[in-house]
Formats: C-alpha cells, sequence, structure tokens
C-alpha cells in the first residue's frame, strides 16, 4: 500500500508502482492542473512539489517533473500540485506574480511555472534572481515570452527579501505564498504508516529520469523494483581525501554539497548545463552511469576523475570494486550481471596542483543532450603533466576515457605543441558517426575543439585561442 499526502488529502493507495505519479494525479485524483506536456520531462507543464520529512522535524521541498517520476517513489512523501498551493479566496503571491507581469498567455504552462516559483520559495536557496530563474529552468513557455515571466520571478524574490529564516511556514502563510494547511504536514506525515514496502522483483528504477522517457508504457503495467529510498545507496562522504558518492545521490545533492563545491569551484557552472532543476532534482548518478549512453554527461564527468564503482549483490551481500573506464563493454553494454547494482562512486578530490574541467556542446546552450561533452583531470608538477585523465562522449559506442590521449600526455612538458600532438592521438581513438547530432566530420571538430578549450580555461594566463588557431 503506497501511502503518502496529496496536497491536504491522505492518500492510500494499491495502484501498481511502477505508474507515473502525473497519471495518478490527473486520472485517479482529477487534478487536472498539472498538465500532460511531453511525458520527457523536459517541459515543465506537469510540475508538482515533493516534500520529504528530515530528521523527522522538518520538510525539505523540491521540484520535479511528475510524468517522469513512478508513483511509488510518492510514499512516505508530501505531494503538491498547483492545486494544492491555492488560497482559498485570493491568488497567492506566485499567481498574483504571473498575472501583475501578464506572464501568461495560453495558461498551459502557467501552473507549472506558479508550482516552481511557489518551491522556490519554499527552497532553502539563496532568494536571488539567478536562483529564481534556476528554479523555472525547466519549465517552458511557447506563446508569452520570457521577459514577463522573468518579471514575475523578480517579483517573487522582491516579496521574498524580507523572509525570517526561522519559522519559515508561518512566514510564507502570511505573506500569502502557501496555504495554512502547511503547518499540519509535518507530524501527518510523522504519522504516516511508512515502512519500507515489499518491493516486487522486476527492473530497478531510482529517480526514472531516462528509463521513463523510454519505457514509462512498459513500467506502468509491469513490476518495478524502486531503490530511490534505499539508505545504503545514498550519502555524499569524504575521508583521507577521497569523495564516495552513493548512487542514489542526485545531480542536486552535488549542486547543494558545500565540501565538493570549495574542490571543484566551477561544479555549479558545469552541472547546469546538465539537465534543469526538476530533472537535477530526481536523476541518480546510478542511473546515469547504467543508461550507458554514449553522450551521458555525468559518465564523462566521473571518467575524468578517474573513479572507481562499487557495485552490490544485494541477495547475495557480495561487492566488487572496478575502474569506471572499465565498466563500459559495448554500446549499451556493461560489467554488471543479474542481481547487481552500482552502490557508489568513489574519487580523489583535486589537490593544488590538480585541475578539472568540464566542457559540452549541443544545439541549446543549457538542458539539452550533448552533440559532443568532454572532461579533463590534469595534474602539474613544474609545468610538467603527472597526470592526465581524459573522457569524451558523442564520438564512440560508449562513454568513451581516452587511454591513448591520456598515457601521451604524462611525463610531457605544458605546451601548446605537447596539446597539438596530443589532439592527433585523440583524432585516432574517436569513431563519431553521422546522425541527427551532427557529422562524423562535425564531431571531429567538436572533440578537437573541446579538447584545446580545456586548456584554454584551465591555463588562461598560458594559451590562449591564438595558440591553436592554425588547427581550428
Amino acid at each position: 500500500m503506497i501511502q503518502f499526502i496529496l496536497n491536504n488529502k491522505t492518500i492510500k493507495t494499491s495502484q501498481n508502482s511502477g505508474m507515473t505519479l502525473l497519471d495518478f494525479v490527473r486520472y485517479e485524483q482529477s487534478l487536472t492542473g498539472t498538465k500532460i506536456g511531453c511525458r520527457e520531462g523536459d517541459c515543465g507543464a506537469c510540475t508538482v512539489l515533493v516534500g520529504t520529512l528530515k530528521n523527522n522535524e522538518h520538510i525539505e521541498y523540491q521540484s520535479i517533473t511528475s510524468c517522469i517520476s513512478p508513483l511509488g517513489n510518492a510514499h512516505g512523501k508530501h505531494i503538491v500540485t498547483v492545486e494544492g498551493t491555492n488560497l482559498q479566496d485570493k491568488l497567492t503571491t506566485a499567481q498574483e506574480a504571473m498575472k501583475a507581469n501578464y506572464a501568461t498567455q495560453c495558461g498551459f504552462c502557467t501552473p507549472g511555472f506558479v508550482v516552481s516559483l511557489t518551491g522556490f520559495a519554499l527552497s532553502n536557496s539563496e532568494k536571488n534572481h539567478n536562483n529564481a530563474l534556476n528554479a523555472i529552468s525547466g519549465n517552458i513557455c511557447r506563446c508569452t515570452g520570457y521577459k514577463a515571466i522573468e518579471k514575475a520571478a523578480y517579483q517573487v524574490v522582491e516579496k521574498l527579501q524580507d523572509q525570517k529564516t526561522d519559522n519559515s511556514f508561518n512566514w510564507l502563510i502570511k505573506n500569502e505564498f502557501i496555504p495554512d494547511y502547511f503547518k499540519s504536514i509535518p507530524k501527518r506525515l510523522k504519522d504516516l504508516d511508512v515502512k519500507n514496502i515489499q518491493q516486487p522483483k522486476g527492473k530497478y528504477v531510482s529517480g526514472g529520469t531516462d528509463l521513463y522517457v523510454q519505457q514509462a508504457d512498459n513500467l506502468v503495467d509491469n513490476s518495478v523494483h524502486l531503490i530511490a529510498e534505499k539508505d545504503y545507496l545514498k550519502e555524499i562522504t569524504f575521508n583521507n581525501n577521497i569523495c564516495t558518492i552513493g548512487s542514489n545521490s542526485t545531480v542536486s545533492d552535488l549542486w547543494n554539497n558545500t565540501e565538493l563545491n570549495a574542490k571543484l569551484p566551477n561544479l555549479r557552472k558545469y552541472l547546469k548545463l546538465v539537465s534543469s532543476e526538476q530533472i537535477r532534482n530526481m536523476a541518480s548518478f546510478g542511473g546515469n552511469l547504467v543508461n550507458a549512453s554514449p553522450i551521458a554527461d555525468m559518465a564523462i564527468f566521473f571518467l575524468a576523475l578517474n573513479s572507481k564503482i562499487t557495485i552490490t549483490n544485494v541477495e547475495e551481500e557480495k561487492e566488487r570494486i572496478i575502474s569506471l573506464k572499465n565498466f563500459y563493454q559495448g554500446y549499451k553494454t556493461y560489467d554488471l550481471k543479474e542481481g547487481e547494482l552500482i552502490k557508489n562512486i568513489t574519487f580523489k578530490l583535486p589537490t593544488d596542483q590538480t585541475f578539472f574541467n568540464f566542457e559540452k556542446v549541443c544545439k541549446r546552450t543549457h538542458l539539452d543532450i550533448a552533440s559532443v561533452n568532454s572532461a579533463i583531470q590534469i595534474s602539474l608538477a613544474n609545468n610538467i603533466i603527472s597526470t592526465a585523465h581524459i573522457s569524451i562522449g558523442g564520438v564512440s559506442a560508449i562513454p568513451k576515457y581516452l587511454h591513448k590521449t591520456s598515457s601521451f600526455l604524462a611525463g610531457k612538458t605544458l605546451t601548446s605543441k605537447t596539446i597539438i600532438e596530443a589532439n592527433d592521438i585523440l583524432q585516432e581513438e574517436i569513431s563519431p558517426i553521422s546522425d541527427v547530432r551532427g557529422t562524423s566530420d562535425y564531431k571531429r571538430l567538436l572533440g578537437r575543439q573541446l579538447f584545446f578549450a580545456h586548456f584554454i580555461e584551465l591555463f588562461p594566463k598560458q594559451f590562449t585561442l591564438k595558440d591553436f588557431v592554425q588547427h581550428a
């Protein structure tokens, strides 16, 4: 029995846990404010909020796209649709901002924007314009024009300037961001019987952001084994300069991790290239790795960090550790046996002499599938490259670790001549094909340009574009 609170109503349902949350709220609960748009997590029309009880006392809310979220992941949570944000006799602050700035036309996308802005008000993020725009980055509008919507977001930010950090629910209720029933939710969640549901045997599903794009109809009708709430697959820990990331950790978990952001100062810049806030709140790293897409952003990211993965077989209580660069065996195939899961990802944290960069080219600047993506980690001692780890996606059947190029760079002096020679080896290692994201020649060009871009970005005092212009 799946139990959760939907807006102000306690839900107990025996529906298949693989059913999408979107279909449940629309067809089983008649809450049709949550719209059906792309069914791929791209448009944001189906955005809802998920409130999770933390430390048995306070609730953290995040926005997600309900079209690719399994119903079973709502177990023990507070789910808020646009109807659940409504006040009884007036518009909420987010709704009023959309109205006052003429930020709605046909209205189809409006509920998603309202829910995302409400989630921003409920979030722990700093209340500034940039974070407000991040909050609605996964919401698409096709008729109003984004400037009006941006103005609405800025109006919400201005209203939040006086918010006190403590007792925020009361402040948000008083200032008409949320209805007053929100105060009762922490206690009501505590009172739910949320012992782990007996999971059937079936396809492992965590966030569902990839599987539900590809296989939603099949997953709805068949048993799924949900693992998003498995504690042993969570947490980000640091020990002896080693970072360990549980495979159920999300992109948002990295985004919000203070220690990792200190070690990788451009981390949020990289992660913003990957996906919208709604997807960052859902997508698990384990899922991204086993998706095995040749252009999987986080696979490319972790390959360049020379990561290792721990693979566990829960039933047999066995574990093994392998290098991520040895995990991929062919297109959509990898070293994972029946009953096995990726438990965690580990890598050495960068030092003062270690440099990391991630680059990506796609049709849109953000939130798009890469044509080619690449990452590098390079360590220096007196301008001599001691180690290099380079990865590239979109140019092979797998997320590609460049063994030969990385080996060539080790021990070389960091000069433009060395980099140009390394690019010749890179071109021999890759084997792009022509597809909808570009021709083979185009991808080779992108691979070269991203390789050069790593060094221009990491060592701006040493290299500029003109150092490589004859090869551009």
